[in-house]
């Protein structure tokens, strides 16, 4: 076992972790302004730390996915901050803890913006170093002030948080309206065919899931049963927008071809490009030509698909000149699920494929499966590719890109700087980490985890013989137990007690509500 005396700064008093202080000009030494990157953030939608080939997949092959690993940093202690979407995606926008704001949870889809306009944004900082800047994809953090006319400009939108361009689905593919928001503006709506959202109760004459099961070529497992896209049905009810509607079967073709428009129209600007795929969260329907080539189902032939996306994404960089010069980031919004709401045979078709590889959970859980997730990035004029253990946090990527182009970070964040550790050349990542659940948080500090005591109820399993109920505090060693099968809260009982010192001292400057929510 590891030595635990010098895990904690202090035993009395706990110490803040400061932000590391490297400058840029101390990695690229001569590079000037015009030299700065253009820069891509990918990030995939409910994929496992063992989807990817590079790490370890078996039986599914993401050979542009891995394109990104070969040509950059593999990180094996990568995290989203939550185990699941809008918490994550909050932290990544924002630099922020999302546990710390009580409207960073999984959202409706008619539900307002959650981020303030005047926050100081990932984008923004771009924008601010003189980044052309898109939002495409999945966005799924809200839109407008609460009560969205969608068939008026909503405001405010990605646009109004520091984004020059957005074309988005407003909330993730399982939840209405069905449609693509461009500029704040539904994309294709016909003014006589108006559209209405409603998550409360369903429009008279319209068909629903749970009324209406002969309409389906998709069927739900559980939930899901409201309104009928596609011969799909989804979450919520929405009625009108007939043309607007998407096809679940086109959608990674719509979203890759405005990516690389995207790139084509900036080739002479430096850009910074948020792509959110839309795979493989549920309903799982890809293109036709990928169906039935993974052999796991719709859920294996979804990732497929996010794979094709990314090759073609690569392949226009290779094809306009710039990947020499482009930083891209790829990553995933939480851990894998196989049933989440539809009978797509995900479980069944699964065979000896684990999705979260080598971790314990999944989506929604306080366990590493649930936030441990891909995270690499390539930027092949500069990063010498190799594989880092180091401690990383999507939140991380706003200060660290703050420092790389030089922009003061005005407001405080939980985001810190660093750069050099996603460079290549620092091994030393965080400290520590507050890792978020259902309404409950978890406390990683170096190679250790704590869970406190939470309840089955706000805890949703990868399948459902894994079990999340708790009446006790868990402690693992990741570096020697990485399933974590073997709770050491026994054998450590100083370090369990420091560790909490630690973690109620990080949270303790929260609001009332968070304390309330969490404890």
């Amino acid at each position: 076992m590891l030595n635990n005396i010098s895990l904690l700064k202090s035993s009395t008093v706990p110490l803040l972790f400061l932000t590391s202080q490297i400058g840029f000009s101390s990695i690229v030494e001569g590079k000037t302004k015009r030299d700065l990157p253009n820069i891509i953030v990918i990030l995939a939608d409910d994929l496992g730390y063992g989807d990817v080939s590079s790490y370890g997949a078996i039986g599914l092959q993401t050979p542009n996915i891995d394109r990104i690993a070969k040509s950059g940093i593999r990180f094996t202690n990568g995290y989203a901050t939550s185990a699941t979407s809008t918490p994550s995606r909050y932290a990544l926008m924002t630099g922020l803890y999302p546990w710390k704001n009580k409207n960073a949870r999984v959202l409706p889809g008619d539900a307002p913006l959650i981020i303030p306009t005047d926050c100081q944004t990932l984008p923004q900082i771009m924008r601010e170093a003189g980044y052309v800047t898109a939002a495409i994809g999945k966005w799924h953090l809200g839109l407008g002030n609460g009560s969205v006319d969608w068939n008026q400009k909503i405001t405010p939108n990605p646009n109004d948080i520091g984004f020059d361009y957005s074309y988005i689905q407003a909330a993730t593919n399982d939840r209405v309206p069905c449609v693509f928001v461009e500029n704040g503006l539904v994309d294709g709506l016909d003014v006589d065919d108006p559209i209405y959202v409603s998550y409360k109760e369903n429009f008279p004459g319209e068909p629903s899931g749970k009324d209406n099961p002969e309409l389906l070529k998709m069927h739900p497992s559980h939930g899901h049963d409201m309104a009928i896209v596609n011969n799909i049905p989804r979450i919520g009810y929405m009625k009108g927008g007939k043309r607007a509607l998407w096809t679940d079967e086109t959608m990674a073709e719509i979203f890759v071809n405005k990516a690389t428009d995207f790139l084509q129209n900036n080739q002479k600007n430096r850009f910074f490009m948020y792509f959110g795929l839309h795979q493989p969260h549920v309903p799982r329907v890809p293109n036709e030509r990928f169906v039935g080539k993974s052999g796991m189902g719709p859920r294996g032939d979804a990732i497929l698909e996010a794979d094709w996306e990314v090759g073609v994404l690569l392949d226009e960089l290779d094809r306009l000149g710039m990947t020499q010069n482009t930083l891209i980031i790829f990553s995933s919004d939480n851990g894998p699920i196989l049933d989440d709401g539809y009978k797509d045979m995900a479980m069944e078709l699964v065979g000896t494929h684990k999705p979260a590889g080598l971790l314990r959970g999944g989506k929604n859980s306080l366990f590493d499966g649930g936030t441990r997730v891909p995270f690499m990035i390539s930027w092949p004029e500069t990063i010498i590719p190799t594989v880092s253990d180091a401690l990383v946090c999507q939140m991380d990527i706003l200060a660290s890109l703050a420092d790389l182009l030089k922009i003061q970070i005005r407001q405080p964040k939980d985001s810190q700087n660093l750069l050099p550790v996603f460079m290549g050349q620092s091994k030393d990542g965080r400290e520590d980490l507050i890792l978020e659940g259902v309404r409950t948080l978890a406390y990683r500090h170096k190679n250790w985890i704590m869970i406190p005591p939470h309840s089955g109820a706000s805890y949703w399993p990868l399948t459902s013989t894994e079990t999340g109920c708790s009446q006790e505090y868990q402690l693992y060693n990741l570096l020697e137990d990485i399933h974590q099968d073997n709770n050491l809260l026994d054998d450590y009982p100083d370090l369990i007690a420091k560790l909490k010192e630690r973690f109620l001292f990080l949270i303790k400057g929260a609001q009332s509500d968070v304390l309330d929510r969490f404890l």
